[in-house]
């Protein structure tokens, strides 16, 4: 019976420590790049809701910016990306099949075009590929829009050796959601 329990309590806890926990759409990293990052006063998130088509396996949320400065941040999104533990899996689809994965939480900041203006890594919890939380590589995405060439790892965004789940896995997630962005405010 203790072993039971005592097993029950170790897979609870690595079951948080290891990316089932909800996203913290509060952390303090996230209102401190608005600030500092954006020159924005006093930023406001407003949850945007999107129709049932568009947000079917979303690992996060979309918001509207506002600040009592003047602002071309309109947009963001807040979202999490899975990738392996050292050893868990060894190729992508093993993510979507079951696989063990740890994760690490971003944010998408969208200009009033929905061009990418900033991408940024604010809870790391993998151990293996944290080089994809640098600001240089991340600079790559700055720009980019739907109407541009698709985001292609190894082509117009640098692959990263020892990186390669969470590199394949931002760059996707990136173009998924700026898409969806795209589509969500065409449609308004």
């Amino acid at each position: 019976m203790k072993q039971s329990v005592l097993t029950l309590i170790l897979f609870a806890l690595s079951y948080l420590a290891f990316g089932r926990g909800d996203i913290n759409y509060e952390h303090k990293a996230i209102q401190k790049t608005l600030v500092k990052s954006c020159n924005m006063v006093n930023p406001q998130l407003s949850e945007v809701t999107l129709p049932k088509e568009l947000c079917c396996n979303l690992q996060g949320k979309f918001f509207s910016v506002t600040s009592d400065t003047d602002s071309d941040i309109k947009h963001m999104y807040i979202g999490r990306v899975n990738s392996c533990r050292a050893g868990g899996c060894s190729i992508p689809t093993a993510l979507t099949q079951g696989g063990d994965s740890e994760y690490f939480d971003y944010l998408v900041l969208f200009n009033a075009q929905n061009d990418v203006v900033l991408v940024k890594v604010f809870n790391y919890q993998a151990t293996h590929g944290h080089e994809v939380t640098a600001k240089g590589w991340l600079k790559q995405f700055i720009g980019y829009n739907t109407s541009d060439k698709d985001l292609e790892v190894g082509k117009n965004i640098d692959s990263i050796s020892g990186a390669t789940i969470s590199v394949n896995s931002i760059t996707q997630d990136i173009s998924d959601k700026t898409r969806i962005i795209n589509e969500y405010l065409s449609r308004s």
